[in-house]
């Protein structure tokens, strides 16, 4: 099954203790469409400016992306600069310009209003709420939020999670919307607002799935070296809401697989700047580090007599 997204398509530069790329493949339309397009087919939908190298995302497009509602406007692209230091969960943001990006009003092509599976990424929520306007009945939306959307839009992002049945943040976003510090307690009064489903990332500690009756927990993989874990929480959502337009299966127990095909997904990403590795890997290398994760946390209860 299909999965359309929505959000950012950017250029970053970043530097981390282990180099650095400038002007590269960044946003969470992009991070997203790179992971999910190995599992699902895609259909992107974003904005870029008159200086964007378009052509850089042909590779995007021979992945099976639909680039058609990507629309190019006169102007700058929007641009990222950042550095990590050597707590790679937190990045330091030099430069952000928003470029065309401040006037992006998501239109959604009549092909792919009906795609059953929809993934709002971290834009504004009023636009998330927009772009459900013009959708048609999905199986499942799911969306993404940061902490200036929760500070500044509050009021419509309560209002989005009305309208949603899954919600993907960190532990740091979960607390600052819900002003619980205990992460159960933060879940449960995100869903009391409407998610069914609740996703609380917490970068190389791993994730949390969260629903009215289970949790769910996936370690993240141990890496060796990580050069760039921009674009990590994205890249999961990617493997996580391709995972399930694969399958069409929305039981818990293929949600909780999910949780590890988007662990998994994150754990590439950050393996190169930008989206290079996710571009590199194949089907075979995702089935193998999936069946590493089942390795890592399987084990045998014997109780003492």
């Amino acid at each position: 099954m299909t999965v359309l997204c929505v959000g950012s398509v950017a250029l970053d530069s970043v530097e981390t203790p282990f180099g650095k790329a400038d002007d590269v493949l960044g946003g969470s339309g992009t991070f997203f469409s790179a992971s999910a397009s190995h599992l699902s087919p895609v259909q992107l939908v974003g904005v870029v400016g008159s200086d964007y190298p378009v052509e850089k995302l042909e590779r995007l497009r021979a992945r099976g992306v639909d680039l058609s509602g990507i629309e190019q406007a006169d102007g700058r692209s929007f641009r990222w600069r950042g550095r990590y230091r050597h707590d790679l969960n937190a990045a330091e943001t030099l430069e952000t310009h928003l470029g065309v990006f401040s006037d992006f009003r998501p239109k959604i092509p009549e092909q792919f209003r009906r795609a059953p599976f929809v993934f709002l990424a971290n834009i504004d929520p009023r636009l998330q709420l927009g772009v459900l306007e013009q959708v048609e009945k999905p199986a499942l939306v799911a969306c993404d939020t940061m902490n200036f959307w929760i500070e500044s839009r509050r009021p419509d992002l309560i209002a989005l999670l009305g309208k949603v049945d899954l919600i993907t943040l960190n532990d740091g976003e979960a607390r600052q919307l819900t002003e619980k510090f205990n992460l159960v307690h933060a879940a449960r009064w995100i869903m009391d607002h409407g998610p069914r489903f609740v996703i609380i990332k917490k970068g190389e500690h791993g994730a949390f799935l969260f629903t009215r009756t289970s949790i769910f927990f996936a370690p993240a993989y141990p890496l060796e070296q990580i050069f760039d874990p921009t674009g990590a929480g994205d890249s999961f959502a990617g493997g996580f809401i391709g995972f399930l337009a694969r399958t069409g299966d929305l039981s818990e127990a293929n949600m909780r697989r999910a949780v590890v095909y988007g662990s998994a997904m994150g754990s590439f990403a950050v393996e190169r700047f930008s989206i290079e590795r996710l571009m590199e890997i194949t089907r075979d290398d995702i089935h193998t580090r999936v069946n590493e994760f089942r390795r890592l946390v399987a084990f045998d209860v014997e109780m003492p007599a």
